[in-house]
């Protein structure tokens, strides 16, 4: 089994290797259709700039149409009689190579952004997927506002400011490529001259700020987790909140990280965009010096206006290059640590399979269910809550756990539904180990409730129905668990819409008792053989409580009952109560049994008896 702590990839492995290896195969096949996209782009880039050339060469000498043989042949081929008609016409043309230039980049940049977010919905909702398939103890030691974090904000600056950043490098780094080598072929030392400048410049300056914006990055990730959990806890706990006047205390929480990961966040974007200011003064001053340099060595202006137009509309063009080539360094650099946190999450053993619990059968109780020999020790637990834990459950009965806080009953209910895994021993129905690959048949026959319900922002009827889709809801077993657990009154006569009201997040617009009522009704409504309560009713009055019960005692000729009580109150009536102790069963029996025969178990019961009068009327 995959330890549950995620481990570092070896530093060796470039990032760029660790974004194609979250990528899956059919999304790297695209990624590469794209590169020709972007390589035409360069390309008709390059061409739109080189047809400047020919244009403001015949501009600044039109008599050129009788000298240069192309021109001429195009002259006479159209049927031109005047200079001015074909100097249009040729305008016209380039104009077009322009228009199509930049439709061109248009495309690319639309094929480029519509690939990125859906990688960012793909590798989103890969995230959200592996998180939901972790085993439950993956969940005890995570906070789940940095797990939406990763999912949300980590999985967006991965795509947008490492991949998006990726393959704008590439596109320009083939634009610019393609620039200089015409640049050479027209002034190969002035096209190198600027070239060198320009590119060292800027080659310069990243060398110079590229640990810290890997520091920078590391320190996004961290402020941004904390904030993302300081917003959470601070809407989370808004009636606490607003009834204590703490709001400021938990602003100023949220402040300090949002801050930092402001700061961060400019930090970065400042360092990507020095350097365009101080190179773009630098080439146009350059521009001057061409100039200059030119009229000094008595060159005449239909000379310098070609290579100077080319040059500066290079210049145009290739400090854009040359700019956005820098900022995708700086962003994938500081967006490194997205990548690989999101490969340390995503990277597993064997991919995760989809089971249909709608096509499984229940694994059926006949007999007995058992934990045998079990040990179990929580992540991070100096010792292990049980060693050699033994419990068995008979078919058909009503069992109760029952001891002070820690002694482990919500831990043996846990491995009971298969939410936790015996390190030690197993989990056996009729003397058969439940494994991984029967797993999901034992869950079938579950029905489990909390001690806090979780409500979904939806109708009454689609949290009974939990996961259930709208239309495929079975409204008379809806209404069936919601008598069971005797709310079904409350919904159709106290609720404006019945089961169609909507509940508000998490459940708000209902009181503690008719959250948890809904909970034992979410439990009853796929009608499970084996109904599993951790104190169920902790947040129900005294009469629901007994009518819950008596529907609940009612059950128990049909179904196996295991509940987890903390008013005694409610395990009177059960065949069997476990008494636990430090992971430990220390004392079973009856109700009146445990009463007479152990201390403990009165002491917990807070009942003060007379012994022997009490054997005697077990006796």
């Amino acid at each position: 089994m995959r330890s549950q702590m995620t481990s570092k990839p070896p530093l060796t492995i470039p990032t760029p290797r660790l974004m194609l290896a979250l990528m899956a195969p059919a999304e790297r096949r695209r990624l590469a259709w794209l590169m020709p996209v972007v390589a035409v782009n360069a390309v008709i880039q390059v061409v739109g700039i080189a047809s400047i050339m020919p244009f403001l060469a015949l501009v600044a000498n039109p008599e050129s149409i009788s000298t240069n043989a192309l021109l001429r042949w195009l002259y006479d081929f159209f049927g031109f009689t005047t200079t001015t008609g074909f100097l249009v016409f040729v305008g016209v043309g380039v104009l077009g190579v322009m228009i199509l230039s930049n439709a061109v980049a248009l495309f690319t940049h639309l094929r480029l952004m519509r690939f990125s977010w859906d990688m960012n919905h793909l590798l989103a909702v890969r995230m959200l997927r592996e998180y939901l398939y972790k085993p439950y103890v993956f969940f005890l030691n995570q906070n789940t506002s940095g797990l939406a974090k990763n999912i949300l904000g980590e999985v967006k600056q991965a795509v947008n400011g490492f991949l998006v950043s990726g393959m704008t490098l590439v596109a320009q780094g083939i634009s610019a490529t393609l620039i200089l080598a015409f640049l050479v072929v027209v002034n190969p030392v002035l096209a190198l001259v600027a070239f060198g400048l320009l590119g060292g410049s800027y080659y310069l300056v990243f060398r110079l700020v590229r640990t810290r914006l890997t520091q920078g990055g590391k320190r996004r990730s961290a402020a941004d987790k904390a904030r993302y959990k300081a917003a959470n806890e601070a809407l989370s706990g808004a009636k606490d909140i607003k009834l204590l006047g703490k709001e400021q205390p938990f602003l100023r929480r949220f402040m300090g990280p949002s801050r930092a990961y402001s700061r961060a966040m400019a930090r970065q974007q400042v360092i990507s965009m020095v350097p365009r200011y101080v190179l773009e003064t630098i080439a146009f001053g350059g521009l001057l010096v061409i100039v200059l340099v030119m009229l000094v060595q008595n060159q005449v202006l239909a000379t310098i206006l070609p290579t100077l137009g080319v040059y500066a509309f290079a210049s145009y063009r290739l400090l854009p290059s040359l700019q956005s080539i820098f900022g995708s360094l700086t962003s994938m650099r500081f967006s490194a640590t997205a990548v690989e946190l999101l490969y340390h999450d995503l990277e597993r053993d064997a991919p995760v399979r989809d089971v249909d619990r709608d096509a499984i059968e229940p694994m059926p109780l006949r007999h007995r269910l058992e934990l045998r020999g079990t040990g179990f020790t929580y992540p991070g637990a100096a010792q292990p809550l049980f060693h050699g834990f033994d419990l068995v459950i008979e078919p058909n009965t009503t069992v109760a756990l029952v001891g002070a806080t820690g002694s482990g009953k919500t831990t043996a209910v846990d491995l009971l539904l298969g939410l936790l895994t015996p390190q030690e021993g197993s989990l056996l129905v009729d003397g058969v180990p439940v494994t991984a690959s029967t797993m999901a048949a034992w869950q079938k026959n579950l029905g489990y409730v909390p001690q806090v319900i979780f409500l979904a922002d939806d109708t009454i009827a689609a949290n009974i129905a939990f996961g259930v889709r709208h239309d495929a809801i079975d409204h008379a077993a809806v209404e069936r668990a919601a008598r069971q657990a005797n709310i079904h009154t409350f919904i159709e006569e106290k609720l404006p819409e019945g089961y169609d009201t909507e509940v508000g997040e998490r459940g708000i617009r209902l009181s503690g008792g008719q959250r948890q009522r809904l909970g034992i009704a979410r439990a009853l409504y796929h009608d499970p053989s084996i109904l599993i309560l951790d104190e169920a009713t902790s947040a129900l009055d005294n009469v629901t409580e007994e009518s819950v019960f008596g529907a609940v005692k009612d059950l128990g000729a049909s179904k196996t009952v295991v509940m987890i009580a903390h008013r005694m109150s409610t395990v009177r009536d059960c065949d069997v109560i476990h008494l636990l102790d430090a992971g430990r069963i220390i004392a079973s029996g009856t109700f009146d049994e445990l009463l007479a025969s152990t201390p403990a178990f009165r002491a917990l019961a807070k009942v003060d008896v007379d012994i022997t009068e009490t054997a005697s009327l077990v006796s």
